[in-house]
């Protein structure tokens, strides 16, 4: 951020207000009220000629005559802070918020100062509640990493976690917090992890647990064991059915792949509203040829999840079976409104528009189409390319320790 920039959005005064940027006008006689005002339309001045240097000391003087000034103090806080005097800055931007609470900005930078003066809590104190308040994206987003970086360093991932979760909702794409987002929520993991282990380490949550992780690191055949036993324990264990029916139908072992359909069905028995377990369900019958049977799963997941890009999907593809081609036009059009990146949607509308004559439209679903599925090809090869480094590390740890 320029100085100039964060200066005009921080400073109660913003420089815009001002009027006369001529000569700087000098302090009159009169009461102390009249005296305070000259000194910050002075200090005003000097900022619209850049110089902070000067401005300061009319802010000062300002104070001095009315220390209850809420712009004096708060103009002068935020100079003092910018030229780094952070221990100078505190007790003007303290005197400033407390006199007006609502002032967020101010608070957020007087939590900034607290933490460069080794006033953790304080600053903690005051980021905390400036932080929902904040509307300027750089500016909170230094708060938010002020916060992260103080709650890391204490050990409260899920704080940091919450803050980084809130500041990509506003930048989805910024990769210094996408990659502060998987460094906490992988800490986050490793801690559940361990604290699972220690408290239940033969129950059915800690063998799902064990599952999950072991699928998520390419280790499908323990991943099934672990699941079995989590179910052996708990038969009703929310989700480990269809995590299971999954790993099970994706499996390219048949005599596995065919005891995927029955987890699902417990899934659903459990939970009717598994949206999951229904549209696999509709992938399994649309495999084995059953119509019928795959458009009543994959309504089913549609009416439950009307925005799930993959849902729409498959019901549309049954519908193009069933010669309903309108009715798949919409969900494949539903499906890359609901996920851009859907490369069946695009592939499918370009189809159905090119069979209407529509050519500009079917051309560019399936430039749409070949863009994401370059891009989809590349993150294959870089978590494929994580897998197998994962497993060789396994596999090397093995060694070592024979």
């Amino acid at each position: 951020m320029t100085c100039r920039v964060v200066l005009s959005a921080l400073l109660l005064l913003p420089l815009s207000a001002i009027t006369c940027v001529g000569q700087v006008a000098k302090p009159q006689t009169g009461s102390s009220k009249q005296q305070a005002r000259q000194h910050i339309q002075a200090s005003q001045q000097y900022l619209q000629q850049q110089r902070p240097d000067l401005a300061i000391p009319e802010l000062q003087k300002a104070v001095a005559l009315e220390p209850n000034n809420v712009d004096a103090r708060g103009n002068l806080g935020v100079l003092l802070f910018f030229r780094g005097d952070y221990a100078g800055a505190v007790p003007e931007l303290r005197v400033a918020v407390k006199l007006k609470p609502d002032l967020w900005k101010l608070q957020g930078l007087l939590g900034l100062a607290e933490e460069r003066t080794g006033q953790i809590d304080a600053g903690n104190a005051d980021l905390e509640a400036a932080f929902p308040h904040l509307t300027e994206q750089k500016f909170k987003t230094e708060v938010g990493n002020a916060l992260v970086t103080s709650y890391t360093s204490t050990g409260e991932t899920e704080k940091a976690a919450a803050i980084v979760s809130q500041l990509l909702a506003d930048q989805p794409t910024n990769t210094d917090l996408l990659y502060s987002s998987y460094r906490l929520y992988s800490d986050l993991t490793d801690k559940a992890i361990v604290t699972m282990a220690l408290t239940d380490p033969d129950g059915a949550l800690m063998h799902e647990m064990m599952g999950r992780e072991l699928a998520r690191h390419g280790d499908e055949a323990q991943a099934i064991v672990n699941l079995r036993e989590a179910l052996k324990i708990n038969p009703h264990l929310p989700s480990a059915h269809f995590e299971l029916g999954e790993l099970l139908y994706n499996s390219t072992n048949d005599a596995l792949k065919a005891q995927a359909e029955p987890e699902f069905q417990a899934a659903i028995a459990d939970n009717p509203a598994d949206e999951q377990a229904h549209l696999m369900m509709g992938q399994a019958a649309a495999k084995r040829g059953d119509t019928k049977a795959a458009f009543t799963e994959d309504s089913k997941a549609v009416e439950l999840q009307p925005n799930d890009a993959d849902a729409l999907v498959e019901l549309g593809k049954i519908l193009m079976t069933m010669n309903e081609n309108e009715k798949a036009q919409e969900m494949f059009e539903r499906a890359a409104k609901a996920d851009p990146t859907n490369t069946v949607a695009h592939y499918r509308l370009s189809v159905l528009y090119r069979r209407q004559g529509k050519t500009a439209e079917a051309d560019q679903q399936m430039a749409e189409y070949k863009k994401y599925k370059d891009m989809k090809s590349k993150l294959e090869k870089i978590f494929r390319d994580m897998r197998m480094g994962s497993l060789q590390k396994n596999a090397d740890d093995t060694v070592e320790q024979r």
